[in-house]
């Protein structure tokens, strides 16, 4: 049997996440600003049907989250995934799935940080859209900065937000499609009575899956942050217990009552589907109330992404994976040049969604669009390796398991595959592939220089190795 991976404890992590906040950063890391948004260019590419594709993604995302929480349950490891897959694949590509999961989360950031200016812009049009990302940049750096505690507390507040909206948008749209609202006649004619359900086709509802298994990003988060719980094994199972139910009733849900109240080729659908249908609702201050429910939405994504990309970098240290300044903890015991190292990038990308907004920040955009889909596929291929481990070394660890093993978890690896395939030849994700292909081309050279780096003895006891510390004994 391997050594048991590292704790927050032995890191040096202090655990002052709470179950509440773990079940909280569970659903509101399925929560984005892409489903009050996004979610309307996907209506206006498969019609009605676009339940359908919410539904097959959703599926997917369950699938992997399900793989993760038995590795999670199992061996609870600061660096999550990362560890698992150094541990399942070697060295190469743990290196590899860290840096493309900090890569993806430190985007995040400054694509949260702009999308929250502007939004802000709404209501301040005099203040430069620079200035208002750097202030909510430097706002949210401040909160992750104090504690783990100080982003889970954040975290609570902003997901509750999230979640009432989305609770009442279900409740009104239930009680109009019911005919019970003022002024509604009932009924879900909608569906089939703008060229029928599937309007564009089945294949247009098997593409539209492409774009919503991204909405469902950042289910993961939950598992990177066991870590600094004080309970992680008990805090990830009750999480991920209940993600299916979230999944089907706040993604696949929503989205009905969008299709069945409004017209999906209406013009407001495809810009803002829920404010289209608080419009039909008649709710007054429509496009005041879905834009601070938006900006809720993109706050949260901001916070978590800085805490994230932060986590993960700390952990890519511990293997000699990432400079050892990175290490360096606050009394607090928050890895403060982490979370530092991953606003520089944001600073950089508010000044370029100023200066090159069609050229240089379009790029960062568009560079990392598949790169968390090949962190999923990763996540399913390490559990595979690991579970058939587990079981000849160590099967009482596997309280919380994957469903129909291995069958099950093959198909996942099937769907993932194809859903990244997809993107390298629909017109509207090939430029996404291409390029997020280009930011893994470039991790893997730089895994090249990281071997020839001389390292420390105690890091050198990692990295001579094949294996990681996922504490999963070698078949």
């Amino acid at each position: 049997m391997g050594s048991a991976p590292e704790t927050a404890a032995e890191s040096g992590l202090k655990p002052g996440l709470k179950q509440r906040h773990m079940n909280l950063i569970a659903l509101g890391g399925v929560i984005g600003a892409g489903l009050f948004v996004g979610s309307g260019v996907v209506i206006q590419s498969a019609g009605p049907a676009a339940v359908v594709s919410f539904l097959i993604a959703g599926l997917i995302t369950v699938l992997i989250m399900r793989m993760l929480a038995e590795m999670t349950v199992a061996r609870p490891a600061l660096g999550s995934f990362y560890v698992y897959a150094r541990e399942a694949m070697g060295n190469r590509a743990g290196f590899t799935v860290g840096w493309m999961y900090w890569y993806f989360f430190v985007i995040v950031v400054a694509v949260e940080a702009v999308a929250g200016g502007r939004i802000l812009q709404l209501w301040l049009p005099n203040v430069p859209l620079w200035v208002l990302s750097l202030g909510l940049l430097l706002l949210l750096t401040a909160t992750n900065l104090v504690s783990a505690r100080s982003y889970g507390e954040f975290e609570y507040w902003f997901s509750s937000i999230k979640v009432i909206a989305i609770v009442v948008f279900l409740v009104v749209g239930a009680l109009y499609l019911f005919g019970v609202w003022p002024g509604s006649h009932g009924g879900v004619g909608n569906l089939v009575s703008h060229g029928g359900f599937a309007p564009m086709g089945i294949g247009a509802v098997l593409a539209a899956v492409v774009p919503c298994v991204g909405f469902y990003t950042g289910a993961e988060i939950v598992t990177i942050a066991a870590a600094e719980s004080a309970e992680p094994r008990r805090a990830i199972a009750k999480a991920m217990r209940s993600i299916v139910f979230r999944v089907v009733l706040f993604y696949v849900g929503s989205v009905f009552v969008v299709v069945a109240v409004k017209a999906w080729n209406a013009p407001d659908t495809a810009v803002s589907p829920y404010a289209a249908v608080l419009d039909v609702l008649g709710i007054p201050a429509v496009a005041t109330i879905m834009n601070a429910i938006v900006l809720t939405a993109v706050l949260s994504c901001l916070n978590s992404a800085l805490y994230t990309s932060s986590r993960m970098l700390f952990a890519l240290t511990r293997n000699g994976d990432a400079p050892k300044m990175f290490t360096k903890l606050s009394r607090s015991g928050v890895p403060r040049r982490a979370i530092l190292a991953g606003t520089i990038v944001g600073y950089v990308s508010v000044i370029a969604a100023y200066t090159s907004p069609n050229l240089i920040f379009q790029f960062l955009v568009n560079s990392y669009g598949a790169v968390a889909l090949f962190v999923y596929l990763a996540i399913a291929l390490a559990q595979v390796r690991l579970r058939k481990r587990l079981q000849n070394t160590d099967p009482g660890a596997l309280s919380l398991k994957m469903w129909l093993f291995p069958w099950l978890s093959y198909a996942t690896i099937a769907l993932m595959a194809a859903v990244i395939l997809a993107m390298a030849f629909l017109p509207s994700t090939r430029s996404q592939f291409w390029l997020s292909a280009v930011t893994l081309t470039l991790i893997l050279i730089a895994y090249q220089f990281r071997k020839r780096r001389p390292v420390g003895p105690a890091v050198a006891a990692d990295t001579d190795s094949s294996r990681g510390e996922a504490g999963v004994a070698s078949p």
